[in-house]
């Protein structure tokens, strides 16, 4: 048997809970949970989709040469599962495939002390990181490098950060290492400093009078990735925007927003998004923090307290990350 955090119904606690171990069926692998990064998703199972473990049993049918036993790995959003045959797996999309599974929602996830998962879904923790600063870069941490690797922006673009949060402090570190020039976009002052330290060279307050004005005269800003969730600010950061623009958005804006199309065509700007990536992006993405020194700032609890830090989710300093094996 073994401990599990499991919501029993939509919008529920989150219950601790002794389960069966689960067993590996062909083609995937059971992973011993290390870590696991906090994320509000309250489906009826158990949670958590940004999973650090080590392989623990191969199903049949798995490599034992590409998947040994003790090998650190992690598991993203993504679950695999990919039909390798439709439309989307054929153009290289393979999160979109009807078959796909999503971590923590229709398989369970990383808040228990081990997991199953296609091997297909795994990727391989080059040795030497921090396991417990892991988990926020296979969610998060790629949907930052694959929305600014896909969009292919000039090097030296000067690209505005929105919301330096749990997606944002990483997006400042991303796009320093990437080779953009970095303006930080937050709420009052007191994300200047640590702002500045992971990497941007301006700091925009977007409660001031004036902001617009103040990233234009910044410079040309050719991208403004929104990692804040406020409908409100969707208008004013297109009308920053030099000619070409765009605003990349990367977090789910829950009610409508106004866009005016008079502002989007007379300035050729769009509105694009990203949606994280599967396991080939997500070993791109820890390949390349580790080769860069890019690092999570995160707090470690453990199990236990899930419940009290999920209600404290939007206090965060700037990631939780839940301990599972002691």
């Amino acid at each position: 048997m073994m401990n599990a955090g499991v919501f029993k119904k939509v919008c529920g606690i989150l219950e601790i809970v002794e389960m069966p171990i689960p067993k590996p069926k062909k083609g995937w692998v059971r992973i011993k949970v290390h870590y696991c990064g906090v994320f509000k998703n309250e489906y009826p199972r158990v949670s958590g989709h940004e999973v650090l473990g080590e392989i623990e049993k191969l199903g049949d049918g798995v490599d034992p040469i590409k998947f040994k036993l003790g090998q650190m790995v992690g598991v993203g959003w993504n679950g695999g599962n990919h039909c390798g045959e439709c439309r989307e797996c054929l153009n290289d999309n393979h999160l979109f495939c009807k078959n796909s599974l999503v971590t923590g929602i229709n398989i369970d996830g990383g808040y228990a002390e081990y997991m199953v998962i296609p091997s297909e879904a795994l990727v391989f923790i080059p040795e030497g990181m921090k396991k417990e600063e892991i988990p926020p870069l296979l969610c998060a941490g790629v949907t930052v490098y694959g929305s600014l690797k896909n969009h292919k922006f000039k090097k030296g673009s000067l690209i505005g950060v929105l919301g330096i949060g749990g997606l944002g402090h990483l997006a400042i570190q991303f796009c320093q290492k990437m080779g953009y020039e970095v303006i930080a976009m937050s709420r009052g002052n007191s994300k200047e400093k640590i702002s500045r330290q992971l990497g941007s060279s301006h700091y925009v307050d977007i409660e001031k009078d004036g902001w617009v004005e103040q990233m234009k005269k910044i410079g040309p800003v050719e991208c403004i990735l929104s990692t804040a969730p406020i409908a409100r600010l969707v208008q004013p950061c297109l009308e920053a925007l030099c000619v070409g623009g765009k605003l990349l958005l990367l977090c789910i804006i829950h009610e409508p927003f106004l866009a005016d199309s008079l502002t989007l065509i007379m300035g050729n700007k769009t509105i694009a998004s990203w949606y994280v990536g599967d396991s080939k992006d997500i070993q791109e993405t820890i390949d390349f923090a580790n080769k860069n020194k890019i690092r999570p700032i995160i707090q470690t609890y453990p199990l236990e307290d899930v419940n009290e830090v999920l209600n404290k989710i939007n206090e965060a300093h700037f990631r939780s990350v839940i301990q599972i094996l002691k």
